[in-house]
């Protein structure tokens, strides 16, 4: 459906899905996605595809994250931006992607939507979604509120889709994918794990920080306010829970200072770790170096086939 080689998707980024890494992963035979919202306009999201299609001739895919924001956003222009690009792939995250169906459909575009519950999935569905991306509470980013892990959320989207799903959120190496197609899943999304690579354009501070964490140092934050983040355990993610411990209902006010988005862009930046907050799934704990894309995939599909051929296979035979 995606016209990729391997069944390996880089999920969209804030910050962190450029050209640079979206066409490696394409050129990898996974699949590539720019972060559109990355983009300051709708007109710096078209230059940016030109780009990445100049460095890859492969398929490659556009994130738009449907989000309340501090600042108004102009979604209807970035999505008639994508449908003026050519692009054919779209992956939808937030909010209902409903209201942009219509011209992604008129365009020959498939749409991948980011879900965080089955009953999420049963609705992408049902409004016309090709795939969707099945977000355990193990992933970056948001999570949802229902904190159902992998395990569960994999064999009831099995269970109860029609239409093809990615797994989403704990996923970085060969055991993830062989478990993830095992549960049903016809490929995985990965986005931690991407941003521990050569080709990711974010400082090497960073990248070394997340080989060097454990299963436990990320931080759910906005839980008083409904709206779960994963993140990368700092300085800046522990206040934030300070303040969230408060007595009383929790104003974004008290903690927007800590968390606005461009103090995570200069993190990215400089490789100032303190600065602010980044998003980073519990997989960081299973990331141990920082390998090309190219050599990433290639090893994950690698350690997938042999545990399918040859230790699951071994025990079918015995």
């Amino acid at each position: 459906m995606l016209g990729i080689k391997h069944p390996i998707v880089q999920g969209g980024m804030q910050w962190v899905g450029l050209a640079e890494l979206a066409s490696a992963v394409s050129n990898a035979g996974g699949l590539g996605i720019l972060t559109g919202l990355t983009q300051p306009t709708p007109e710096a999201l078209l230059k940016e595809i030109a780009r990445c299609r100049e460095m890859t001739d492969k398929p490659f895919a556009v994130n738009l994250t449907i989000l309340p924001t501090i600042k108004p956003v102009p979604y209807e222009e970035y999505a008639q931006a994508i449908v003026d690009s050519g692009i054919k792939i779209v992956e939808t995250a937030g909010r209902n992607p409903e209201p942009f169906l219509p011209p992604f459909k008129a365009a020959g575009i498939t749409v991948i939507h980011k879900c965080t519950s089955i009953r999420h999935c049963l609705k992408a569905e049902r409004i016309g979604c090709d795939m969707v991306s099945v977000d355990g509470f193990e992933c970056a980013g948001h999570p949802g509120e229902d904190d159902i892990t992998n395990m569960i959320l994999l064999p009831l989207a099995a269970r109860r889709l029609k239409i093809p799903f990615l797994a989403s959120g704990g996923l970085g190496d060969g055991r993830g994918l062989a478990a993830a197609l095992a549960m049903g899943a016809d490929g995985i999304n990965m986005g931690t794990r991407f941003m521990a690579t050569k080709e990711a354009p974010i400082h090497d501070k960073v990248k070394q920080k997340m080989v060097e964490a454990s299963e436990l140092d990320t931080a759910l934050i906005y839980r008083t306010l409904n709206n779960t983040a994963r993140v990368f355990k700092n300085s800046v993610a522990e206040r934030v829970l300070e303040i969230e411990a408060q007595e009383g209902p929790t104003r974004f006010e008290d903690i927007q200072p800590l968390v606005q988005g461009t103090k995570g862009r200069e993190l990215f930046d400089d490789g100032d770790l303190e600065k602010g907050i980044w998003s980073a799934g519990m997989i960081v704990g299973l990331i141990d170096d920082i390998p090309s894309c190219e050599e990433l995939i290639t090893r994950i599909v690698a350690e997938a086939e042999e545990i399918i051929s040859q230790r699951l296979g071994q025990m079918l035979s015995a």
